[in-house]
């Protein structure tokens, strides 16, 4: 693949996945759109915490730090899991995916995208890719479960 397709793909396409999601939301139904602005302020943080936490008890160098690769994209010589781009991406396609399943679909593979492409560039393991998008599911799986059992919607 192009290296410059991998760049953009890898240090891009979260924020024009994030945005598109926005747009979405903005038009739905008032009903719809506070149901998932609802999902979203609970799945954000769990994600987020949930990939902070992680990053606590799994250790896992970037590819240039113990391959001795050039990247194609600068990064910090931090532990790469999880991949925060690709946790993002897959946590905003997961809240989608709750209540539009073809819109959400299409963002999650987007978001693999994101992943594979920040390990084409050389910044990530396929293990720091594969966890973001566990940590998305799940973090959106709990977040739904917390909604119905309040009954919040």
């Amino acid at each position: 693949m192009n290296p410059e397709i991998i760049i953009f793909l890898a240090t891009k396409l979260h924020v024009i996945i994030v945005v598109t999601v926005l747009v979405y939301i903005l038009f739905l139904h008032k009903e719809k759109r506070n149901q998932t602005l609802l999902l979203a302020l609970l799945t954000l943080p769990i994600a987020f915490i949930f990939g902070k936490v992680a990053s606590l008890f799994i250790d896992n160098p970037r590819p240039f730090v113990v391959e001795g690769i050039t990247t194609l994209i600068q990064h910090i010589a931090d532990n790469g899991f999880p991949s925060d781009h690709t946790l993002l991406a897959a946590t905003v396609a997961c809240i989608v995916f709750v209540y539009n399943k073809p819109l959400g679909a299409i963002l999650l593979g987007l978001s693999i995208l994101v992943g594979v492409s920040r390990v084409l560039a050389g910044v990530h393991h396929y293990i720091d890719v594969s966890g973001s998008v566990l940590i998305a599911v799940f973090a959106t799986y709990l977040a739904t479960v917390v909604i119905q059992r309040q009954r919040l919607f």
